[in-house]
């Protein structure tokens, strides 16, 4: 089953053809048994989900990763198993946290983490315009002290970590009104039980995400 998710072409990242993809059709119950069947994650399926995606979900959260799709806080009897349109969603804080940065900054951080060698773990791509690297559990809350050591406390960086008591959107979950969750890099044999420690990867990120945000506030004739 290791090509049952696809995967997408974003940027000049060499990745699977879009035609891989039409060929199967994955229902939310096969992804949530391969998930851990073969991984040993934890998974939440929910209904199908329908109309627009909402302004806020429920969490309250700004930068929630799922959407209006994750069960109400408290309430995690209410998933059960879907149809082959429900949502698969990763309960954070268990085998991994989530990492969250803006799509442009995330690859260019993934190509720059890439070309020193490092081990990156799997990464989501979500229709929200975001990419979410799977890193060592606990990190959200190290997350403060860690951008203390870097020199990141002080910044304003579009930088968010999923942690004990969120979720994350799976593949083939389709966020409405937006589209579907991919991989951009899935998981392996090498990283899915052993996803790499943060403080690899978030100096690269930060380092991203504070450049574009400096991109987004310059004038447009400099940007030019």
């Amino acid at each position: 089953m290791d090509n049952l998710f696809g995967e997408l072409r974003l940027g000049h990242l060499r990745l699977a053809p879009l035609g891989a993809r039409r060929r199967t059709k994955v229902t939310a119950s096969q992804a949530a048994a391969e998930y851990t069947g073969r991984w040993g994650w934890a998974v939440a399926v929910t209904g199908r989900a329908a109309g627009n995606a909402p302004a806020a979900c429920h969490c309250g959260s700004a930068r929630c990763a799922a959407p209006g799709l994750h069960p109400v806080p408290g309430c995690e009897a209410a998933t059960r198993t879907a149809d082959a349109e429900g949502s698969v969603l990763f309960p954070t804080g268990r085998a991994f946290d989530v990492l969250d940065v803006p799509e442009q900054a995330g690859v260019q951080a993934l190509v720059r983490l890439e070309r020193m060698g490092t081990q990156v773990g799997p990464v989501l791509s979500a229709p929200t315009g975001r990419l979410q690297f799977l890193v060592a559990p606990g990190t959200a809350r190290r997350l403060p002290d860690l951008l203390y050591r870097m020199g990141w406390d002080d910044a304003a960086l579009d930088l968010a970590c999923h942690g004990e008591g969120s979720y994350v959107a799976a593949p083939p979950t389709v966020l409405p009104g937006l589209g579907p969750v991919r991989w951009l890099r899935r998981p392996t044999r090498d990283n899915a039980g052993c996803p790499p420690e943060a403080r690899l990867l978030l100096g690269t990120l930060a380092y991203a995400c504070h450049r574009g945000r400096e991109r987004t506030a310059e004038p447009a004739w400099m940007a030019s």
